[in-house]
């Protein structure tokens, strides 16, 4: 059986000759992409669903916007199936290889991805897919994704914090932004959750949803609050560190994002639910909190990108963190577009259009290069082998 240390042979080719334009020509046997299937491919729907959900609310509708929205969500939904069933065949054929991943204290941190991928393709479900499969049919596949994602992320906020202070071994310098992957799902819950709250019954359904998505939001609020200043000093008194890394940067605008983002959504669902003077103050919360915290995520913005661009001229290697670049956007355009409905601010509607741009582009070249490197299957090597140079 293979495992992390045991990686599948490579395919054989001759000194300095150019890569075999064959699907899958890296790899020595085509069934050996399912040996290092790691969680962080599940980073690829949620970049793609967010491209989705993110025009479903933008405050300026171009023609058209709207449709292939709805088609790269139904192309995240199918990324999903594949990735799940593929994870099917991971588990059954290299189960060690699959569970040795919480034991590494940096690919654990992706195991926050498959809990936001369910919840990212359950949303576009009830803001785009309603109008293939029908709102009930949308508001089932919400409700199940949404569930599900629910309690997956819930058992990585706490399960990998654990390992990480009882199991794995961590240095002076070794805070990134993947340590915000575990704890983030709860967030997308509180996001998520909240549109879901108009679906259920009235009365006490809907008070015990949205009080649960508050706490939910909580959750995350506050675990990343304690692991920001540990990612600020470790980049203040460490400097930047690999390369390869440096997309995990991007990963601080998801929980910020989406918490702006699950401060206008839950307002909103509190209207009715929660009783006065609770609910105004909901309403309040989402504009009083969301505005500085928009504010800080810009700043983090600027950062991000002067340290990804100063890498880039050195040399960025390709690999899938760079999905980095896309969902913790996409979390910042929604986020930006709430204000933009409820303050009615021209600026903000500005600023949201803005970044959405930015997403998009980041999307059409993280998933170009995703395309490729999968094509040829150097995605699919054990990590050291996939980011080696190319001979």
């Amino acid at each position: 059986m293979n495992s992390l240390h045991n990686p599948p042979p490579l395919a054989t080719r001759r000194p300095g000759a150019a890569p075999r334009p064959a699907p899958l020509s890296a790899l020595a046997r085509p069934s050996d992409v399912f040996g290092y299937l790691g969680p962080n491919w599940f980073a690829s729907v949620m970049g793609t669903g967010i491209v989705a959900t993110a025009a479903a609310g933008l405050p300026v509708q171009l023609p058209g916007l709207r449709f292939v929205a709805t088609l790269l969500w139904g192309a995240a939904a199918l990324l999903l199936a594949a990735l799940v069933a593929a994870w099917a065949v991971h588990l059954r054929r290299h189960r060690d290889t699959a569970f040795g991943y919480a034991a590494d204290p940096v690919m654990a941190q992706f195991w926050g991805a498959p809990p936001m991928a369910l919840m990212t393709v359950g949303g576009g479900a009830l803001l785009l897919g309603a109008g293939w499969i029908g709102e009930p049919a949308a508001v089932a596949v919400d409700l199940v994704l949404w569930g599900a994602g629910t309690g997956l992320g819930l058992l990585t906020a706490v399960a990998i914090p654990y390992l990480m202070m009882t199991r794995h071994r961590i240095g002076a310098d070794a805070a990134f932004g993947g340590w915000l992957m575990p704890v983030v799902p709860p967030m997308v819950s509180a996001a998520n959750g909240a549109l879901l709250v108009p679906h259920l019954p009235p009365g006490q359904a809907r008070l015990d949803l949205v009080i649960a998505c508050y706490a939910m939001f909580g959750v995350s609020l506050v675990a990343t609050v304690i692991i920001l200043p540990q990612l600020w000093g470790r980049l203040v008194t460490h400097r930047i560190g690999a390369a390869r890394m440096v997309p995990t940067l991007w990963i601080v605008l998801g929980p910020l994002g989406q918490s702006i983002t699950a401060a206008h959504l839950l307002g909103r669902a509190a209207d009715g639910v929660l009783p006065e003077p609770y609910a105004a103050g909901a309403q309040m919360f989402a504009l009083l909190y969301g505005v500085p915290a928009m504010g800080f995520a810009l700043l983090w913005l600027a950062l991000a990108a002067a340290i990804t661009v100063r890498t880039a001229r050195a040399g960025l290697p390709f690999s899938l963190t760079w999905w980095s670049f896309t969902f913790p956007v996409g979390t910042l355009v929604t986020g930006v577009t709430g204000l933009a409905v409820r303050s009615g601010s021209a600026m903000l509607t500005a600023l949201a259009v803005l970044l959405y741009g930015l997403l998009v582009a980041a999307w059409a070249t993280v998933a170009t290069r995703t395309v490729r490197g999968a094509w040829h299957g150097r995605l699919f090597l054990p990590p050291a082998v996939a980011t080696a140079p190319k001979s």
